[in-house]
């Protein structure tokens, strides 16, 4: 088997066609591919020099910054393994996930509430552009070369049910997505990317450094949490040509939309982290002309394996298999289900994690013998288009029927009064039924009137059991870093 290290592979192409092309572009500074080696060689033996070595886990708490992408592509270099983490956790959140991980060093910014976590182990302090310190020999150390199949990165789960997991990958993995989704998106080396999720998210890895990398196109980097005009500004600036986003982000830009905005420089935006709904699909390419790439991947396969493909989308779908994926639906007992039958989705295929760290459990109950892996959603396929019906945890058994979440939130959306809509089951008179927690437009009160309103609006596009029951009005949903929607803590209120 031939020896390789996947930070190197992303980067030895780009060294030999354009070693002074912009690979990250950020706060007015630019990173060339030669200045992304440097930095990664370095901080590879600034490691070294901490006693890290083969295997040993990197927690990187860090944001879209120069030092975030040295610090990934640094610990791999080295041979070790990256972990990449959230900044918006809590003590409590950082705490476990360095005991669980085993982390040997924390690259952290020195206020932030990871440093301050007490039991640490060696910590480096960094700035934008990198640790505070260098290492002592001060040489750029060579790519350390092993099996493709060694570690190289861990990501951790969003956590939409509980506590996050660790999600172990290869160095293989992290080469496999510029050969599969990269190929449906088209990103080429003249692209200039921009994501509005975070590089320490599976999505925001694929979008702002593998994809990218695997192309040899350019980053621009934004470090602080997006908002619409601050997306709106960012791409006004950098004239990005491919843009990375998840449906919420989508939602508060249409509602910020105005005649100002300067979208020109888009060929391509991208949606994933949760399914968008079609009216978001509508609204946005009404009012810029562009169609929304819907897609679904997960942390265990580090990449989108159903996709919409430019030129092809199916509005209220996830699009079609990727190539390099399989794909299956089954019933509760693991018989295939016919086409237009929902069915829990079962996929296969390259860079999928092969266990959980630390969860051997949850390793059997989800990697299954046969190389398939349960990700936990439920799908309807059509004409060879996956439509999502929701999480399999979050499907609400209304007497007879089972009910998709998703269904009833689209088409609340589609009410002039809603901004955003969520759906959990509640117990009403000993019974499940939907219920239906909805955050207003501005302007727009709460009461019974309008949920009285609402009610006659669903109940003229819906089943009569897919009708909710009881509308809530909370200041705001329970929400996952990525944006996605939490309902089982809807279904504790």
């Amino acid at each position: 088997m031939t020896e390789m290290n996947a930070a190197w592979e992303l980067l030895r192409a780009n060294l030999e066609r354009h070693p002074d092309k912009d690979a990250y572009v950020f706060a007015g500074e630019r990173i060339d591919y030669r200045g992304l080696e440097r930095g990664a060689a370095r901080l590879a033996a600034l490691l070294r020099d901490k006693g890290v070595g083969q295997g040993d886990r990197v927690l990187i708490v860090l944001p879209d910054t120069p030092a975030f992408v040295f610090a990934f592509l640094g610990a791999m270099w080295l041979g070790a393994v990256a972990v990449p983490v959230s900044t918006a956790l809590l003590a409590e959140d950082y705490a476990f996930i360095l005991a669980d991980s085993g982390a040997k060093v924390l690259l952290a910014r020195p206020e932030h509430e990871a440093a301050k976590v007490g039991g640490l182990p060696a910590t480096l302090l960094c700035g934008d552009d990198g640790p505070t310190e260098t290492a002592r020999s001060g040489v750029e150390l060579s790519p350390s070369l092993g099996d493709p199949d060694r570690a190289g990165f861990m990501l951790y789960t969003s956590g939409t049910t509980g506590k996050p997991k660790g999600v172990p990958h290869r160095h293989a993995d992290l080469l496999v997505p510029a050969r599969t989704w990269g190929e449906v998106l088209g990103i080429v080396g003249q692209d200039v990317i921009f994501s509005a999720s975070k590089l320490y998210f599976a999505y925001g890895l694929l979008a702002g450094l593998i994809l990218p990398l695997s192309a040899g196109a350019t980053v621009a980097l934004y470090p602080d949490k997006p908002g619409a005009y601050e997306l709106f500004a960012v791409i006004a600036e950098r004239r990005p040509s491919v843009f990375f986003g998840v449906p919420t982000l989508y939602g508060l830009m249409i509602r910020a939309f105005d005649a100002t905005a300067r979208l020109e420089s888009l060929r391509l935006c991208v949606s994933a982290g949760e399914a968008l709904p079609p009216v978001l699909f509508e609204e946005w390419k009404r009012l810029t002309g562009l169609e929304l790439l819907d897609g679904i991947g997960s942390t265990e396969a580090c990449n989108v394996f159903i996709s919409n493909r430019p030129g092809r989308v199916k509005a209220g779908t996830s699009g079609q298999v990727v190539p390099g994926y399989e794909v299956k639906l089954v019933d509760d007992a693991g018989r295939p289900v016919a086409s237009g039958e929902r069915g829990h989705l079962l996929v296969r295929g390259g860079a999928f994690a092969r266990s959980y760290w630390n969860r051997p459990e949850k390793t059997r109950e989800t990697m299954l013998a046969d190389g398939f892996v349960r990700t936990g959603d439920v799908y309807v396929e059509q004409d060879g288009y996956y439509a999502h019906q929701g999480r399999s945890d979050d499907m609400i058994k209304a007497g007879a029927h089972w009910v998709s979440p998703v269904r009833i939130e689209d088409v609340l959306l589609t009410h002039p009064a809603v901004a955003e809509a969520a759906v959990a089951g509640c117990r009403v008179d000993g019974l499940e039924r939907p219920c239906a927690f909805v955050i207003l437009r501005a302007g727009i009160a709460p009461g019974p009137a309008l949920s009285g309103e609402l009610r006659r609006f669903a109940k003229e596009k819906l089943p009569p059991y897919m009708c909710p029951v009881r509308f809530e009005f909370p200041l705001e949903l329970p929400k996952t870093p990525t944006g996605k929607i939490q309902r089982f803590k809807l279904r504790q209120i």
